[in-house]
């Protein structure tokens, strides 16, 4: 079974033809390259395992199955022991069932078949030997061997060359693999010798890193032993009365907090002083405008007074007779005065006084039961106009501005609609003001377009 089943092929007949091969095959065939027990068959199928020359078996076995798919097959068709056997006798005892054909050899086979079934049906493809070659060939360039084996050895092109040749391939490749495993050792050998240096190198520094920490540890130790010494004889160098500056030091720090609660305070109290003192000048302030606005008032009202009274002391002069003295609304005399807003009352009083005094006064309510239309209309003919401010609407009193200030007339505004309030506007316009305005120009406005 040691022994290789053929001389060694020269190159130049692995290259003949397929009829050519198989012609050789049967001329080089010599008594220990033929079959041990089955003659090689014409027929066209594929090789049983046990037709094919038992000297390839070996190969066959050791190749296309593991020693774990044998273990667990060969105790059903052997008293092999499948845990206490070597593999070695696992392999011979598979060769021997492979060798002696019945049901071993055809579980073998089968296992094989089922194992390798896409190989198979590839190379059934091959038209004949020079085919089968080349997929071999093939195989062994991707390294795929096992199926590619199985599958050449029974093919059914598979002459005497053609299983040598790929028997001595794959024995050269089995060289190959034991040198290349041999170069696996010596790299493993080195290895495990620079591991070892390396391991020795480590456990040297590990014990000088241990020194140097038994050696930091010690020096700590000592610095700690010093900064202890340092401290009693810190503590020792007291001085006597240390309690007394603690207590000192204790009653300064209250003092400063009891100096800062007074700072808040005082600081509070000048901020509300400052705001009272704001508000107070706020207030002094509104009370003098006021003032102010009281006493303008009371200028105003004394003045109207004044007026009113001369007024009275004036009519009552006129009817008793004594012309000598000037009327106060003497300035009234021959105008026509329009009177704009004012209430009812007084302004049947105000008619009056100025058709008194030789005037005519026109009065117009702003449009409460006057239209407004006529304020326009009666407006251009004045000499004066006149209205209180406390008794007029916005619209009545902005259309009298517009008109007069488009005709030149004089108006004046009245603080309220009293009859004091009136004399005393009167009083103030001098008759040389009034003689002054004299008859106003033509207007130009027109009543009906503007």
């Amino acid at each position: 079974m040691y022994t290789p089943p053929f001389r060694l092929a020269q190159p130049s007949r692995l290259k003949l033809s397929g009829d050519e091969l198989a012609g050789a095959a049967i001329h080089a065939a010599a008594p220990c390259c033929a079959p041990a027990k089955v003659a090689s068959s014409n027929t066209k199928r594929r090789a049983r395992l046990a037709e094919i020359d038992s000297h390839l078996h070996c190969s066959i076995i050791g190749t296309c199955l593991s020693t774990h798919e044998l273990r667990k097959l060969l105790p059903k068709f052997t008293g092999l022991d499948r845990r206490n056997a070597s593999d070695l006798e696992i392999h011979h005892c598979a060769v021997e069932l492979a060798i002696e054909g019945g049901a071993g050899a055809k579980a073998l086979h089968k296992l094989l078949d089922e194992h390798y079934a896409a190989a198979i049906r590839r190379f059934d493809k091959a038209a004949d030997d020079v085919d089968l070659l080349r997929l071999w060939d093939e195989a062994l360039n991707s390294g795929d061997i096992p199926p590619a084996y199985w599958a050449l050895m029974t093919h059914p092109f598979a002459t005497m060359p053609v299983r040598q040749k790929a028997f001595g391939e794959l024995h050269m490749l089995s060289h190959l693999v034991g040198a290349a495993n041999r170069a696996d050792i010596r790299r493993l050998v080195a290895l495990e010798e620079e591991n070892a240096a390396l391991k020795e190198k480590v456990e040297r520094q590990q014990s000088r890193l241990q020194e140097l920490s038994m050696q930091r540890d010690a020096s700590i130790a000592a610095l700690n032993e010093q900064i202890a010494q340092l401290s009693a004889q810190a503590s020792r160098q007291l001085p006597a009365d240390a309690a007394r500056l603690e207590a000192e030091l204790q009653h300064l720090r209250h003092k400063l907090a009891d100096a800062d609660q007074r700072v808040v305070l005082h600081t509070s109290r000048r901020e509300a002083a400052e705001q009272r003192t704001l508000q107070e000048q706020d207030a002094a302030l509104a009370l003098r405008k006021s003032r102010d606005q009281a006493l303008a008032l009371l200028k105003l009202v004394q003045s109207e007074c004044d007026a009113l009274e001369r007024a009275t002391v004036d009519a009552a002069d006129t009817a008793s007779g004594a012309g000598i003295r000037r009327a106060s609304l003497d300035s009234v005399h021959g105008k026509r005065i329009v009177y704009v807003g004012g209430r009812p009352g007084s302004n049947a009083a105000l008619k009056r006084l100025v058709e008194a005094a030789g005037g005519a006064l026109l009065v117009h309510d702003g449009g409460v039961e006057d239209r407004k239309g006529l304020l326009a209309a009666a407006l251009p003919g004045a000499d004066i106009v006149v209205f209180p401010v406390d008794c007029i609407d916005h619209d009545s009193m902005n259309t009298l501005k517009r008109v007069c200030e488009r005709h030149q007339i004089d108006y004046h505004p009245l603080r309220t609609a009293s009859v004091a309030s009136f004399v005393e506007l009167m009083a103030r316009l001098h008759p040389e003001h009034l003689a002054q305005l004299g008859n106003p120009p033509p207007s130009a406005f027109c009543l009906r377009h503007g």
